[in-house]
């Protein structure tokens, strides 16, 4: 996500805007990772609509987040865009929420043998 939006800024300060949507709408699967880990301005919320709104029913999203649900409409912000974007997203969707413990942290705990 964090990189997407600045590039999406980036795009439409040189004129390359259009261009990444159309890129985007086109992609057969966009991967949304870290979604909700800084809440979005209100410039970013727009542009994710535009493009969650051009990829609607025609390719898949894929959208990561340490964030239930519940909480995403408080991270986009303005409420009339957040329910744009949710229902887009939410419209069709399967979820998987997972649960447990960081996959991380269980790979990087020591074994008994290296304890010894």
């Amino acid at each position: 996500m964090p990189r997407l939006l600045t590039e999406l800024a980036v795009s439409r300060g040189d004129g390359s805007y259009s261009r990444l949507l159309r890129w985007l709408s086109k992609v057969d699967v966009l991967v949304l990772d870290d979604w909700g880990l800084t809440p979005l301005t209100a410039t970013d919320g727009r542009e994710l609509l535009e493009v969650i709104e051009d990829r609607c029913q025609t390719g898949s999203t894929v959208v990561t987040s340490q964030l239930p649900v519940a909480q995403w409409h408080a991270v986009i912000g303005d409420p009339s865009v957040a329910d744009a974007i949710l229902d887009r997203l939410v419209h069709h969707a399967h979820r998987i929420e997972l649960q447990g413990e960081s996959m991380r942290r269980v790979k990087n705990r020591p074994t008994a043998q290296e304890e010894d």
